[in-house]
Order: structure tokens, then sequence, then C-alpha cells
């Protein structure tokens, strides 16, 4: 997110089985990834407590998550979260508070990386909302192709009431779901939605009582595809989001990152929120 005023704030094994046809294949302490061997479906699940906020860390487990859903050619990937409450709170603050110069930059292509393999994978994707989704929460939630979110919720991409201007292909991704007039008003007001109302506007598909019933519909969606050809699904949906993808330049969008959180005035608004943390 980009940030011109003052920020007030921003192989192995893995846990517990989806039934007993589960087969474990990846799992580290941030991001739990299984398939389950009946449907070919992997879910993979962030555990970052308190909040899932996505530092450097997490990042790199869910792009390392993503290539293994990719190289085990899982029929589908549903997007899940450990915690009962938040689905990811967005970018973690810390990374761009007094930040290690090298590491802000990995961060930040990172976060590009998991963008583009999400928003522009060959897989189905669903999220299983079960928590707030705010910022980059939203980010990841709408690159998924199909959302179920639990009743009394919010999601959305707020910054603008933050003191921060999402980067275009944070807008992109908004308009690959709702009409630009909805994404410019939504964006500029930083607009956080209610699950009913994201509902009713196309932001998420489904509204569910539980986790286990997000899980469900996202993989009763997923197994719509059973019998269309992979090559072909996978060819129409990147052809649709080949405009988005493209649009994104990595290197100018990360300089203008970089120059951006080290303004004095942003550094000076997140050190201001650490303080009312504090307080807190």
């Amino acid at each position: 997110m980009f940030l011109p005023r003052i920020v007030k704030r921003m192989s192995p094994l893995f846990g517990s089985r989806l039934s007993l046809n589960a087969c474990r294949f990846a799992s580290t302490e941030l991001v739990r990834t299984e398939v389950d061997d009946k449907t070919g479906i992997a879910v993979v699940t962030m555990n970052r407590k308190p909040v899932n906020s996505l530092n450097l860390e997490l990042l790199r487990e869910l792009s390392s998550a993503l290539d293994a859903v990719e190289k085990n050619k899982s029929r589908g990937m549903i997007l899940a979260s450990s915690l009962d409450t938040v689905f990811s709170a967005g970018l973690d603050i810390t990374e761009m508070y007094k930040p290690d110069q090298a590491r802000l930059k990995e961060f930040w292509t990172t976060l590009q990386e998991v963008w583009l393999k999400l928003f522009g994978s060959g897989f189905p994707t669903a999220a299983a909302i079960n928590g707030h989704a705010p910022a980059g929460g939203c980010l990841l939630a709408m690159s998924c192709e199909y959302r179920v979110m639990r009743p009394n919720l919010t999601i959305g991409l707020n910054e603008t009431q933050l003191g921060i201007v999402a980067p275009s292909w944070f807008m992109s991704t908004m308009e690959n779901i709702l009409p630009r007039r909805e994404v410019e008003l939504a964006l500029t007001l930083g607009k956080m939605f209610s699950t009913e109302k994201a509902h009713e506007i196309g932001l998420v598909d489904e509204i569910v009582d539980t986790k286990e019933e997000a899980l469900a519909k996202c993989t009763e969606f997923i197994q719509l595809f059973a019998r269309v050809p992979r090559e072909a699904r996978a060819l129409t949906k990147q052809s649709f989001r080949r405009e988005a993808l493209q649009k994104l330049d990595r290197d100018q969008d990360l300089q203008m990152f970089i120059y951006l959180v080290n303004q004095p005035q942003v550094q000076k608004g997140l050190g201001l929120y650490f303080e009312s943390l504090k307080k807190k």
C-alpha cells in the first residue's frame, strides 16, 4: 500500500486433518497446507497469531505454499485462517517502521509474488473468510475466484481512512469483481463492507454460519470444474486476468513504495501509531 501521508496504522508435515482421506504435504509454523486425497483440493491456512498480519515471513510461506499447490497439481486451493475472528488484518506495519532497507525491499517484492501467483494461478481458488478482512486481507480474498464469509464481519480496502493510497494492482483486483464506479467509491471512501453488504454487491459470493460450512461451500465451487479440462480452464481464467497482471510494473511499483515509506512524515505517522498501541 502506498503511503503519501501520515500513517496511523496499519516433503514435510502440517496440522489438523480435513478428513480421513487427507494427505499431508506441507507445514510451517505460519502456514499449514493439506490436501484431501478424495477431492484433490488443498487447504492453505494462515496461522500467525494474533491477527495474521502479513509480515515477510508469512508472505514467504504463502508464496511457497502456492508453489507447492501448483507443483502437486492440486485440483484447487482454499485459502483460510486458523483464527476465530480474523482472516488477515493486512500488512504488518512493523515491516515499514524504521525499516531495514534490504528487508523492506524483500517484503514488498514477496507481496507482489504472492499476488501474482494467487491472482494468476492456473488452479481454481476460493477463500473461506471466517474473520475480518481489511486491506491486505481483503486483497488476498479478492485474488481468489470465489469467496464465502461468515456473518457480522467486515471486508474492504480501507487504506484512505488511514492516510494510505492502495497500489493500482489492489484496485485492479477489486475491479475484477465489482463495477469500476463501485470500486472508485469504495476506495476513495476507504469503505469497509459488512458481510451482508459485501454479499449484496457481489464482493462475497455466499454467507454461511461456520468455518466448516465455508470450507464445504468452497469445495463445492472448486468441484464444479472437475469435468472441465484443466488447461482450457486455466488459460481462460488467465486471459480474463491478463491485463491486470501485466499492468504491474514490479520495479517501478517497488521503487515508489520504498520512496514513500521512507518519507519523514510517514515514519512520524508510524511512530504515533505505535505510541497509541502502547497506551492501549
